[in-house]
């Protein structure tokens, strides 16, 4: 599993759902339903003060694990795991698994 930080394309549905995604240069389409959590930012690092009230989407990172599949090429599925920051609704890739086998 590789970890860094990388933008990312990611077309969402109107609930917030990851639809499809777009990384370097490819289209992919999701091969399962996504996975949600959250991540507490670390704020003490970033030196980030949060208004008393307004801690929702600022103190923490919308996580989703992606099962990609490339629209056109091989078929292999890509386990990717993206964040999503509210206050910029901007999308960075932060981990990479071991590709999955695809199934028959």
């Amino acid at each position: 599993m590789g970890m860094f930080t990388e933008s990312i394309e990611v077309a969402r549905a109107a609930n917030g759902m990851p639809l499809r995604v777009r990384w370097q240069g490819q289209d992919y389409r999701l091969a399962a339903e996504p996975q949600r959590w959250f991540e507490r930012r670390k704020w003490w690092d970033e030196n980030l003060r949060i208004p008393r009230g307004i801690g929702a989407g600022m103190a923490d990172y919308e996580m989703w694990r992606l099962q990609l599949v490339a629209v056109r090429g091989p078929k292999q599925v890509h386990s990717v795991d993206v964040s999503f920051d509210a206050q910029t609704e901007h999308w960075r890739l932060v981990r990479v698994h071991e590709s999955l086998a695809r199934s028959a």
